[in-house]
């Protein structure tokens, strides 16, 4: 149990029957009447975001979030199957719950996948991920003084804006987070 005066950044709790973390907090003290904690709560199932205040002596379950190194095998219409490295136990995923996590992800990369009570609610790709360019326009040369950037599709079909000096066929680095194109690999 945690109370509401001991919170902090990236805690999870459970509240209202489902399993919060807490992004933001703030302790108040009003010149008249008790202290309360003001704190924005994350739904991790649904993504959803709450603004709510506790007094600070009231107390909460603490959530335990699960985090497992998991590899990515393949995707089979709504189905996107993962393996435990460890036990190489398969498991398979439907897409809401891998939502847009996987766009930037090949076949036999490692993953974090985040589990509550063994129910896997979430997939966290790796920060930075390497891919190649399969189509974008040529860039002109001398037209780099804008800092201008122009659309690609990497091998795993998403959209990247990438600067003019890349072609098809060459490596970059994207940062999953973002979607954003860091250098050239």
């Amino acid at each position: 149990m945690i109370d509401a005066g001991s919170f902090k950044n990236g805690v999870t709790i459970e509240y209202n029957n489902s399993i919060y973390q807490i992004i933001d907090f703030q302790h108040v003290k009003p010149g008249k009447g008790a202290a309360f904690v003001r704190t924005k709560l994350k739904n991790i199932i649904d993504g959803g975001v709450v603004e709510t205040s506790f007094r600070p002596q009231e107390k909460f379950p603490q959530a335990r979030i699960d985090r497992m190194d998991m590899q990515y095998l393949y995707n089979d219409g709504d189905l996107f199957y993962f393996m435990n490295t460890e036990d190489y136990e398969q498991v398979a995923l439907s897409a809401d719950a891998v939502g847009d996590s996987l766009k930037f992800v090949k076949e036999n990369e490692v993953c974090k996948v985040l589990a509550h009570d063994g129910k896997i609610f979430s997939v966290e790709p790796p920060l930075f991920v390497e891919l190649e360019i399969t189509e974008t326009e040529p860039g002109f040369k001398g037209d780099t003084a804008t800092g201008a950037s122009k659309p690609a599709i990497v091998e795993t079909g998403a959209q990247v804006a990438v600067p003019l000096f890349v072609n098809t066929g060459d490596k970059i680095k994207i940062d999953t987070r973002t979607g954003e194109y860091l250098s050239r690999a």
